[in-house]
């Protein structure tokens, strides 16, 4: 897929945006959409949360997104009247979908593969794709265009790698598994719920093995990462920007929100969710069917909903055992004495 380079000036996302300029010109020249702590001269970024605004006056953005309440003092500023669902437009308009290209072959004729790469009937590779030493793709996997494999990773049936994802080596992929489709991002937006453009990519470090149906989205604007080592079951999910350290256990039907940070050596039982936008400390373990719902430190030991430290929770579930015999014991009525 080729992309089409696109930059607008701040006076024409002023004007598709509907907003006004504030301490920008009108020609300075925006080419990128960045988070606040990556942006340069050149990008565009968004405040639709107060608490974040110290850190968009100290981001060196070219262009920030804000609504009319915003104080962010000589930063320069595009007023909107919705910050999200601008930075959800200007997405779509700075970093277009590119056209999927398809070649007359199952093996796109720029696709680089290394030697001893083995493919089976069905398997496709699409354009710019490089594959390393002694890769095995199995009946009915797809390889979409810019993608990178290290040697020896191996895809099983009905394995799908969208655009741009990256294995590193002796990564395993197992059946119908999809590594880098789009997020689950949306804005409500005039009663509709409006698509925010998934334009990121996937990074699968070495040693990775990826279980039967799971699913692992690609980051909005930057990457989703897996680290080495690490170890994902059947049926996972893994949503866009999430951050996961090396070594980690993650078990089957567990699902981690967006842009949340699993530290190396985190291990989650089954049936585990985690809530976006918090942090898992190193070697900390969560037991299985809990709830996350709030940033733990290195080496914690929770379960349940909300989780809690592992103690807490078995003395809670304990007392909640004892609870109905208590209650026939309030209920009695008192003795007569004489």
């Amino acid at each position: 897929m080729t992309r089409t380079p696109t930059a607008l000036t701040a006076q024409d996302l002023a004007e598709r945006l509907g907003g006004s300029l504030d301490h920008c010109p009108p020609d300075r020249l925006i080419s990128e959409v960045k988070p606040l702590e990556e942006a340069g001269a050149g990008s565009v970024s968004f405040l639709a949360n107060p608490k974040y605004a110290a850190k968009a006056k100290e981001s060196p953005a070219g262009l920030i997104l804000a609504d009319a309440a915003a104080d962010l003092g000589d930063r320069p500023v595009l007023r909107v009247k919705h910050p999200y669902w601008a930075f959800a437009q200007a997405i779509g308009w700075l970093h277009p979908e590119p056209r999927p290209e398809w070649g007359s072959s199952p093996i796109h004729p720029t696709a680089v593969l290394g030697e001893g790469c083995r493919l089976a009937p069905g398997a496709t590779v699409g354009a710019r794709t490089v594959l390393g030493k002694g890769c095995v793709l199995h009946p009915g996997v797809h390889i979409g265009e810019d993608c990178v494999l290290g040697e020896g990773c191996e895809l099983f049936p009905g394995a799908v790698l969208y655009r741009r994802t990256c294995l590193g080596n002796r990564v395993a992929v197992h059946a119908n598994s999809v590594v880098g489709s789009d997020g689950y991002g949306y804005v409500l937006v005039a009663g509709r719920h409006e698509k925010i453009p998934q334009v990121g990519w996937v990074e699968v470090g070495d040693d990775v093995e990826i279980g039967a149906c799971v699913c692992i989205d690609r980051g909005v604007l930057g990457p989703t990462r897996i680290g080495a080592g690490t170890k994902i079951d059947n049926q996972v999910q893994v949503a866009h920007n999430v951050q996961v350290g090396s070594h980690c256990l993650l078990v089957a039907q567990s699902g981690v929100s967006g842009s949340t940070k699993l530290g190396d050596y985190v291990t989650l039982a089954g049936k585990v969710g985690v809530i976006g936008h918090i942090e898992i400390g190193s070697r900390s373990v969560v037991g299985g069917n809990s709830v996350v719902a709030k940033s733990l430190p290195e080496g914690s030991f929770v379960t349940g909903f909300p989780a809690r430290p592992h103690r807490e929770w078995t003395e809670a579930q304990a007392a909640l055992n004892r609870l109905p015999r208590l209650m026939k014991q309030l209920r009695r009525p008192p003795s007569s004495e004489g």
